[in-house]
């Protein structure tokens, strides 16, 4: 699997709302830190094929957030034999020592390993490799902001990339609440500032939401207002996935 194709950096952000041009912000002064717009995602780059020991693998970069992902299997399982005759997912997050500016900072994501599992298990065909196991192991080498949305849309690209039978691509986005504004894809800063995040992992092809995480207060036009920002976002993060996919397949047969 080596020497498969990256993508250049690519950028994405929803639409415009059709709203009458009315501003999420009123702190018309304030500035994102990297000097994006508040309905701006950071220029992605993804690549597969990046360890050659695992049956798929892929490396995302979204900023400063890095994350690799292997993907081993199917593989014979004896819990999977005794639960059922469909497949088993196990999923595991874990940090490097160096991912954080600071060490140890932001250590604990336990709680990752679940959520990776429960927005991907929906989207795999766990009936096509019965009685066995696929492992999917991230590694976030830098942690720079949404490192969990990042994990999930580089870990649907690693299941692809190893010929994990999927109903559609995994994309996630999160949007983190400032005061009034909304701002998509934040980055660290951002994050410890903010008021309230929301986060979706969703089936762009399909329209089908997988998992949905909300956190802080939130009004129910500011919800419905940030899940529409999410889903357009994940959409076109689908489109740069998949071309990422239809470049690495010619390299991959020869």
């Amino acid at each position: 699997m080596a020497g498969k194709a990256a993508t250049a950096p690519s950028t994405y952000a929803p639409s415009p709302t059709q709203k009458a041009r009315q501003r999420i912000f009123k702190d018309v002064d304030w500035v994102r830190p990297d000097g994006r717009g508040f309905q701006q995602c950071r220029p992605a780059f993804l690549k597969t094929g990046a360890v050659n020991s695992a049956s798929g693998s892929a490396y995302a970069e979204f900023g400063n957030t890095k994350v690799i992902v292997s993907v081993f299997g199917p593989r014979e399982s004896k819990k999977a034999m005794l639960y059922s005759d469909v497949g088993r997912l196990n999923c595991n997050v874990s940090y490097t020592t160096f991912a954080n500016p600071v060490r140890g900072q932001g250590s604990d994501h336990k709680e990752f390993s679940s959520m990776l599992h429960k927005a991907l298990e929906g989207a795999i065909i766990l009936e096509t490799f019965p009685k066995t196991t696929v492992d999917v192991f991230a590694l976030v080498l830098e942690s720079g902001g949404s490192d969990l949305p990042v994990v999930i849309s580089c870990a649907s690209l690693a299941l692809a990339d190893a010929g994990i039978m999927m109903y559609d691509l995994v994309t996630s986005v999160s949007v983190s609440c400032l005061g009034k504004n909304l701002v998509i894809d934040p980055i660290s800063e951002e994050e410890s500032f903010q008021d309230g995040s929301l986060m979706i992992a969703c089936l762009p092809s399909r329209n089908e939401v997988t998992q949905l995480t909300l956190t802080g207060e939130w009004s129910t036009p500011k919800i419905h207002e940030a899940v529409e920002l999410c889903l357009d976002a994940c959409s076109k993060l689908g489109e740069i996935m998949r071309s990422c996919l239809k470049e690495a397949a010619p390299m991959s047969k020869e």
